[in-house]
Order: structure tokens, then C-alpha cells, then sequence
């Protein structure tokens, strides 16, 4: 019986996935049907299948992405408890979030999460560890559902735009809101179909780096991350494919057509100061003024949270990687 469920499960992700790339807009999402079975997975990345007999009721939702992406279907209500934001949520989603439970605890402990007793938790990988929730297949053993993003499973594989797709449809499913699930990600679907469209002429595509500036090192951000799997949906051509650490060597080897810079305000910080330092880095430094980006002027910020887990604000990372790709774009 598991496994009939299973197999109903994937194929109407199927089904949902066939009519987004048809470009469909028109397309009118099935109606969920109780109890219906949910692949999501643990921390290390290991499949784990949740049955849902009917639409959680009581959600702990823990990180930015996974808070935005409840909201922005309409989920409030099913919320028990908030936690780990790192940004205000945007403008259209302020009223929703005021009605919900925030917490003071950012990543709220075992306790805590005890005492909420949720049916479902909504997070990221690192939430589930030794030092934190214990693992994601114990909360399931003991009829807690939980979904992890999927970008943030810790298994070395790819993080993808379609991973961040799956989890928005996903969340559709779970809680039968289909429709809208599927209209946000065919609004990101049609802004890259558009972006390929318009940009289809151009026979020599922009090459592109994708880096962050720590206190001691640069992050890379190559094909198998979210960012470079971005970047290369839209036509551009990473110079460098590693995702981890590289030097300045690396940066000025590479010298791409176009640079952007990953930064990310937390709580507390002004955003245009945190921005402006990690650009400073690259454009007010001697040692990469050779690079064609720098004297061409096209080193572009671009926020963390549009490129990884990035949920609904996938599609501000893709109008974001695309304005910088092709200054002379038009986006709707």
C-alpha cells in the first residue's frame, strides 16, 4: 500500500512538471487526495517517505525560505510556530506574518519544538542533528511529518532551480493549494523561458563568476550550486565550475565578462552597508583592477537568500542573475 501511494505521488509531480514546461499558465493544478505520500529527506540526504492523511494543521516553520514559501501560499492559518528569520519577509507578506507565532529562540530547541507538538516540521538539514532535533526519520517514526528543503540536505549532490521548483509543488500537494504552488514556479519558468527568447541571438554568451567574500577566503560558487545552476539555466557560462574555496589567483585567471558578489545582511545590519563592503572587496581593490568586469563596470551584488534555499525567492534571483547577464534585457 506504501508503495501505491508513493507512485500516485510522483506522478502527479509529473504531471504538474510536463504542464510547466509546455509553458502552460492555463494549466489547472488536480486536487490532492488524502492520504497522499510525500518523498522528502534526512540531513545525509537518505529518502524518507511522510504520509499525510490530511493537510497539517499545525506546522513548525523554521528559516527564511521555508516561512516565505508557506506564506506566499496562503498558509498562514496551518502555522503553529515561526522561527530563524533572517530578512523581514516582503512587503506583500507582512500582514500574513504578523498573525503568526514568532519565537524569540531563532532555532528553537528540542524543547521547544516538544512542547509546540506539531504535525509537521518545515526546515532546512542543518536543523536536523545531534545537537539540535535529532534526526528527521525519529520525528517521522513518531507521526511528526518533516520536510527539508532540498537544496539543504548534506549528500554532496547538486543544488538545483529544479529541486526548488520541487519543493514549492510539494508544499502544493501537501496542503491541496496546487494552483498557486504551480503559478509561482511558472512565473520563474516563463521569466527564464523569456530571458532564453530574447537573448537567443547572442552567439557568444557571458562568462560569469559567482563569489563571496569571508573574512579569510572567497566561496566559488560553481555548477553544482544553486547559484551557478542559475547562472547556467540563463546562458551564462561559469568560468570556474568548483563550489568551494579558491584564492585571488583564481578570480583573476577566470576574469569573466561578469562578476557578482554574494552578500547576505543578517538581523541587526544595514543591508546597503553589508552590500557595499562585499562589493568594495572586488571593485576598490588593485590587485583585481585588470578584470574585465571591474573596468567594464559589471560587478553586480546579489543577496544569499536569492540563491540558496532561496524557496519563492528563487524568481528575485533569477531576475536578479539575469539583469546582470544581459543589462539590456526587458523583464516584465
Amino acid at each position: 500500500m506504501r508503495k501505491k501511494k508513493h507512485v500516485t505521488r510522483v506522478l502527479a509531480v509529473l504531471t504538474s512538471a510536463s504542464l510547466l514546461a509546455a509553458g502552460s499558465m492555463t494549466a489547472f493544478a488536480a486536487e490532492t487526495t488524502y492520504p497522499v505520500t510525500v518523498t522528502t529527506y534526512g540531513r545525509d540526504g537518505s529518502e524518507l517517505e511522510t504520509v499525510y492523511e490530511k493537510a497539517p494543521e499545525k506546522v513548525l516553520a523554521v528559516y527564511q525560505g521555508c516561512i516565505e514559501t508557506l506564506l506566499a501560499l496562503g498558509l498562514e492559518d496551518h502555522i503553529v510556530a515561526a522561527a530563524g528569520l533572517d530578512n523581514a519577509v516582503p512587503d506583500d507578506q507582512t500582514e500574513a506574518f504578523e498573525k503568526l507565532n514568532y519565537l524569540d529562540e531563532f532555532t528553537p530547541s528540542l524543547e521547544t519544538v516538544t512542547m509546540l507538538d506539531p504535525d509537521m516540521i518545515f526546515s532546512w538539514g542543518s536543523y536536523f542533528g545531534e545537537d539540535t532535533l535529532g534526526e528527521a526519520s525519529d520525528w517521522i517514526d513518531k507521526g511528526v511529518n518533516t520536510y527539508i528543503s532540498s537544496n539543504t540536505k548534506s549528500d554532496g549532490s547538486d543544488r538545483t532551480l529544479e529541486n526548488e521548483y520541487t519543493d514549492i509543488l510539494n508544499m502544493g500537494i501537501i496542503f491541496n493549494v496546487q494552483d498557486k504552488a504551480e503559478e509561482i514556479v511558472n512565473e520563474m519558468k516563463d521569466t527564464i523561458a523569456s530571458v532564453l527568447e530574447q537573448t537567443a541571438s547572442i552567439e557568444e554568451k557571458p562568462t560569469v563568476m559567482v563569489i563571496e567574500f569571508g573574512s579569510t577566503s572567497i566561496t566559488n560558487y560553481g555548477a553544482s550550486s544553486l547559484g551557478g545552476d542559475m547562472v547556467q539555466e540563463l546562458g551564462g557560462v561559469l568560468v570556474n565550475d568548483v563550489y568551494g574555496s579558491i584564492g585571488q589567483e583564481d578570480v583573476i585567471a577566470g576574469n569573466p565578462d561578469v562578476i557578482f558578489i554574494v552578500y547576505m545582511p543578517y538581523s541587526g545590519d544595514d543591508p546597503e552597508e553589508v552590500k557595499n563592503d562585499r562589493v568594495s572587496r572586488l571593485v576598490d581593490e588593485e590587485v583585481y583592477q585588470s578584470l574585465n568586469a571591474v573596468q567594464n563596470g559589471r560587478v553586480y551584488p546579489i543577496m544569499l537568500s536569492e540563491m540558496y534555499a532561496s524557496a519563492t525567492r528563487t524568481q528575485d534571483g533569477i531576475r536578479t542573475f539575469a539583469q546582470g547577464l544581459y543589462p539590456d534585457l526587458t523583464l516584465e
